[in-house]
């Protein structure tokens, strides 16, 4: 594997070493209510992830095997999203993760993060190559079971519902609401109700407050950008728990530049 990009901010603050990474997880995994891990280079790897080093990460967890497939897959993704600025890697990190939560889906069927992970990078591998042509390869369908199955598993999954709430906004962005409501089953109904169920269980999560802006804005345009505004702004002034939000956070700051 080549070297991967390093996370270009201080990574002070975002280091949990010993019994700090168990005492912080509950906050530190609200959104995807991932387990702690009883394996110690499964917590290592988690450290890693939260600091900052994603290839690390991804590394760690492969070697230990499928099991690690959450931390792996949401490393490569974080670090495709926001550090990998080659598309054509950026694309080949999106399509490693989902053949290995294709693979997690077989051998853990009932574990929600398989199937969240899954829909998360091919979400993220269809904005990379575009929406419309990410729903003619039949992507929007799969995105779709694997954000149903992994609410059916776990219903307070907050990650999901803002990917289920991205889902439903970004059809109807793109083909419309008659047409995006037949053949995709989107609405625009459905997306407010998963992003006011993300806020209300991760208000302060910086991607929770993003996405709904972003979906807003998909669904309404320049009718709700004071709302949309707000949101980008309460997200830029979040003090980031780990690496990925601290992205977040940046992310969110260059939209208001």
């Amino acid at each position: 594997m080549r070297k991967w990009n390093d996370f270009p901010h201080d990574q002070a603050g975002f280091d949990y070493p010993g019994s700090k990474l168990e005492d912080a997880w509950e906050a530190l995994h609200r959104g995807d209510l991932e387990r702690f891990p009883e394996q110690a280079q499964l917590r290592e790897a988690w450290r890693c992830f939260h600091r900052g080093d994603f290839q690390q990460a991804t590394e760690l967890a492969d070697g230990f095997g499928l099991a690690g497939h959450a931390v792996a897959n949401k490393a490569t993704g974080i670090y495709a999203t926001y550090l990998e600025g080659d598309q054509k890697l950026q694309i080949d990190c999106f399509k490693s993760a989902i053949k290995r939560a294709e693979q997690a889906i077989k051998e853990y069927p009932e574990d929600a993060n398989s199937h969240y992970f899954h829909a998360f990078n091919l979400g993220r591998y269809s904005q990379s190559i575009s929406i419309i042509k990410a729903l003619k390869q039949g992507v929007g369908g799969k995105i779709f079971k694997s954000l149903q199955r992994a609410l059916e598993l776990q219903p307070d999954h907050a990650e999901a519902h803002t990917a289920l709430g991205m889902y439903h906004a970004e059809i109807i962005d793109k083909v419309g609401k008659l047409l995006g409501g037949i053949t995709y089953g989107a609405s625009e109904s459905s997306a407010m109700e998963h992003f006011g169920i993300a806020m209300d269980l991760t208000p302060q999560a910086p991607i929770a407050n993003i996405e709904y802006g972003n979906g807003l804005y998909l669904l309404y345009a320049d009718s709700k950008l004071d709302e949309v505004s707000d949101l980008y702004i309460k997200a830029s002034e979040l003090e980031p728990r780990d690496a990925m939000e601290k992205l977040d956070v940046e992310s969110a700051l260059a939209e208001l530049e």
